[in-house]
């Protein structure tokens, strides 16, 4: 499968535009390198995608272990790049300055291995229970595993509340499950597998012993260190603030108002992706049917089916 031939990269412009509303010194140095990687490996890819897709046959089979770097990195197109980059913003922000910007980094680095390792698992285990060898070509690339784990932090420290998906409420902590089959639903050929795999990942880390096993490898540095005086907490009246540091007495919170529209222009982040969505379907330079732009299964490896389960 190649990349989408179009005259003007619109979801590429529209992301640029969303940073530069945002305004890149508002944009913590995690977050905006990540940013900027993507953008620059969609324009100057380091591999074709069939040759930076993750697939069993591809990493497993024949040793191609590269892949789980490369895969995370690469979008099928613009569309794909834009809700997946608009996504990260949208989340980079608000955890990076929580979690501080160098256990952010790591948290990156980790959960975009392990959401492609995970992603292997579920392929073969899937494969072998249902006796489909084809399930192993399914190969899938892009970063939105990663953002599923992201979410699952994101809802784990902001656990009240609802979400929008499809126009439905939904608590805040079933989320992620609901958008897993939301986009499953309306666009079967991205990979289920993949979304599914960050969301473990995501629990892991929240519920499991991903955290500590971290913790431990990284010589237990505390997680704050990008905003040593200041702890951000967020809650779902619009308002956020800070918990400021004070080692002889007791912590005082101070409420401030945030502006949301600073960082999503004006927009959820479920109102983007329908509005990208929206454009990318009314779009007439391209005559292929679009799918809903999150992490993209490439099939058609080895004789496959032609469509990522």
């Amino acid at each position: 499968m190649q990349r989408r031939s179009r005259g003007v990269n619109i979801g590429l412009l529209l992301l640029l535009s969303q940073i530069i509303h945002v305004g890149v010194d508002n944009i913590p140095p995690v977050t905006l390198a990540t940013l900027a990687l993507n953008i620059w490996l969609f324009l100057n890819p380091l591999k074709p995608l069939l040759s930076a897709c993750l697939s069993v046959e591809k990493c497993y089979q024949q040793k191609d272990w590269q892949r789980l770097l490369l895969s995370p990195l690469h979008h099928a197109d613009d569309w794909h790049l834009y809700f997946n980059m608009a996504s990260m913003l949208w989340k980079g922000i608000k955890l990076e300055r929580r979690l501080g910007s160098k256990w952010f980094a790591y948290i990156i680095a980790t959960f975009s291995l392990l959401t492609g390792v995970v992603y292997l698992l579920l392929e073969f285990a899937l494969a072998e229970f249902m006796n489909e060898p084809n399930l192993k070509r399914n190969c899938a690339v892009g970063f939105s595993g990663v953002l599923f784990a992201l979410k699952v932090l994101n809802n784990h420290y902001c656990p009240g509340g609802f979400v929008s998906v499809l126009g439905f409420p939904v608590p805040n902590r079933f989320a992620c499950w609901a958008e897993l089959l939301a986009i499953h639903f309306l666009s079967p050929g991205t990979s289920f597998a993949g979304h599914l795999a960050g969301i473990l990942v995501g629990l892991m880390y929240t519920c499991g012993p991903l955290k500590k096993i971290m913790k431990t490898c990284a010589g237990i540095f505390p997680s704050n260190t990008g905003y040593p005086r200041q702890q951000y907490y967020f809650n779902n009246t619009g308002y956020s603030g800070y918990q400021g540091y004070f080692p002889y007495g007791g912590p005082e919170y101070y409420d401030v108002p945030r502006n949301y529209d600073m960082y999503t222009a004006g927009l959820s982040e479920e109102e983007q992706l329908e509005r990208a969505l929206r454009a990318s379907l009314s779009d007439p330079g391209s005559s292929e049917r679009p799918t809903y732009p999150r992490s993209k299964g490439l099939s058609g490896l080895a004789g496959g089916s032609g469509r990522a389960r």
